[in-house]
């Protein structure tokens, strides 16, 4: 494979599993994070299968985005493909109980951080009138539940935003599709209940959700449909979760 795709995130779950996948398959690969020793641990594994190259940034930072991208090196200067995968929650409580350091991290990475990438990318896409952009969602992002009110108000952004980069990058050539999981048992949760291991388990408790590799394939048949097929939006779910 010839593409050069860029993964934010790309240090656990999802993005992991979406790198090491992708990578297995010869994609040139671009893996950002805000944890450089697992980059580059990443990057030692897969390098047999894949040409790598890492960045390390915070998706908050718009400025080191900015800097990173424009000093990428002339084998993974067009980026083809990017996956804006990079999500978190944090805490879960009524609204009036909520702690805005935790509402602030939730916008400034699930929305913001989203849009500082695609800024920093989309423009060369145009330029080549061609490209794509997966943006990761969530069901949470289709539907809203009690103590989840800006996590999912952060989620229905993304798919806002989603719909009006189609309709704008559209007459351009470049592709946009979102990828909406439902329950995925990867760190997130322990994130969400500051580091609580427990709690994190229970919520999985009693069925089987999906594995970060099942959206990592899903993310492989979206990114791998022809020039004129565009996967525009995608609700994966467990069977167990209605």
């Amino acid at each position: 494979m010839n593409k050069t795709i860029l993964i934010t995130g790309a240090t656990s779950g999802i993005g992991k599993a979406t790198a090491e996948l992708l990578a297995s398959l010869g994609f040139r690969l671009i893996l950002a994070g805000r944890r450089k020793d697992r980059l580059v641990e990443l990057k030692d594994n897969l390098r047999h299968l894949a040409k790598i190259h890492i960045l390390n940034f915070d998706v908050r930072d718009k400025d080191a985005i900015s800097k990173l991208i424009a000093g990428l090196p002339k084998d993974f200067r067009e980026i083809d493909v990017l996956i804006n995968n990079a999500g978190n929650a944090y805490g879960m409580g009524p609204i009036h109980e909520g702690e805005l350091d935790d509402w602030d991290n939730m916008i400034d990475i699930n929305l913001k951080g989203l849009l500082y990438v695609t800024r920093a990318i989309s423009p060369q896409m145009v330029e080549r009138k061609s490209g794509h952009i997966i943006n990761i969602g969530s069901l949470a992002g289709v539907e809203t539940y009690p103590n989840g009110a800006v996590y999912c108000a952060s989620k229905h952004a993304v798919v806002a935003a989603s719909e009006g980069m189609r309709k704008d990058l559209n007459p351009h050539g470049v592709k946009v599709s979102t990828i909406s999981p439902g329950l995925v048992e990867t760190e997130f949760s322990e994130v969400r209940f500051h580091g609580d291991k427990e709690k994190a388990a229970s919520v999985y408790k009693g069925f089987l959700p999906l594995s970060a590799f099942d959206i990592a394939e899903t993310i492989e048949f979206v990114v791998t449909r022809p020039d004129h097929v565009n996967i525009g939006d995608m609700l994966v779910l467990p069977s167990a979760q209605a």
